[in-house]
């Protein structure tokens, strides 16, 4: 299994999505997104109490993680009775689970359209990526904003699903992703899922606790590859330090770690379409002017970062 996950890691990298594939197939993503879907359009009603959004965002939680853990367990049936063509077959399923690739070319985007376009290049390839308010950005807000989400999406789309499937298995990215999926897609802080999406909020706090400790340490790892032992105590100091003032108890890992390894100042005000949100600067001695080339360096720490997963991997690999 854990080979699996060492090969599945190494392709993503070099071949992320398969576009050709899901021209005609639907991606794993999409169906777990219709399955939230469908269980947003039948049990959130606005006319409902807040008590009930809660218990019915909580029942929609249940029935996604065992619809999950159904497909997955049936998928695990099927592998089994494959061979080795069944270990392609899970292969191929932890390979296009993975996001290393896709979101380091997501977040190239933004450095090439600030480079190419100016300002306005740049807030429409990080609309692509962030919920925030892109009209509210310059040239400093759309670079820190494509960086948080580089380190914050380093850990729910890369390390959160390599641990959970080293964990569990296919039982444990599915559900993972499915959570994930969820949190992404009903749990925000309007009227409409502020209590409906509640429990996707809690729950995916809880998965993505242990992996978000781990990414800081894996950035830190990237950072003092790239630019020394300074760079990882500083790394780990931020990450130690500042974590604790962004409003996640988990996305303040990774981006302090980035922070603090590349000596830059993330988070700060943030603008949303329905919120403005008031957070400390993480690293706020740090450099806070950025650019596109703040954005290239964080990419690099992003790659050495993701070299260190797979190092870790193959160790683990040959140990067990």
């Amino acid at each position: 299994m854990i080979y699996i996950l060492l090969i599945a890691l190494v392709l993503d990298w070099y071949f992320g999505e398969p576009e050709f594939l899901w021209s005609r197939l639907p991606h794993p993503i999409v169906l777990f997104g219709k399955a939230v879907s469908f269980a947003d359009k039948r049990l959130n009603r606005s006319g409902d109490s807040e008590d009930t959004q809660y218990r019915k965002g909580a029942f929609a939680v249940v029935l996604l993680l065992l619809t999950s853990l159904i497909a997955a367990f049936l998928t695990e049936a099927l592998i089994d009775n494959l061979g080795w063509l069944g270990l392609g077959v899970e292969l191929f399923l932890v390979f296009v689970l993975l996001a290393q690739k896709s979101l380091a070319d997501h977040v190239d985007a933004v450095s090439k359209g600030l480079k190419r376009d100016g300002l306005e290049g740049g807030r429409n390839a990080v609309s692509m990526i962030v919920g925030r308010d892109p009209g509210s950005l310059d040239e400093a807000g759309v670079s820190r904003a494509a960086i948080e989400s580089l380190a914050e999406n380093f850990s729910d789309g890369v390390v959160a699903p390599a641990f959970w499937y080293m964990v569990f298995g296919l039982p444990g990215i599915f559900v993972y992703k499915i959570i994930n999926t969820a949190d992404s897609m009903i749990a925000y802080r309007n009227e409409k899922y502020l209590w409906f999406g509640r429990v996707a909020a809690q729950v995916d706090d809880l998965a993505n606790w242990v992996p978000a400790r781990i990414s800081s340490v894996l950035i830190a790892a990237g950072a003092g590859m790239l630019n020394g032992v300074n760079a990882f105590k500083a790394s780990l100091v931020t990450a130690l330090q500042d974590s604790g003032l962004h409003r996640s108890p988990n996305a303040g890992w990774p981006e302090a770690a980035m922070a603090g390894g590349t000596n830059i100042a993330l988070g700060g005000p943030r603008v949303y379409p329905d919120e403005i949100v008031q957070q400390a600067y993480l690293n706020s001695s740090g450099k806070s002017d950025l650019s596109a080339e703040d954005i290239d360096i964080s990419l690099r720490v992003f790659a050495l970062s993701c070299f260190s997963l797979w190092f870790v991997t193959g160790v683990l690999a040959v140990l067990f």
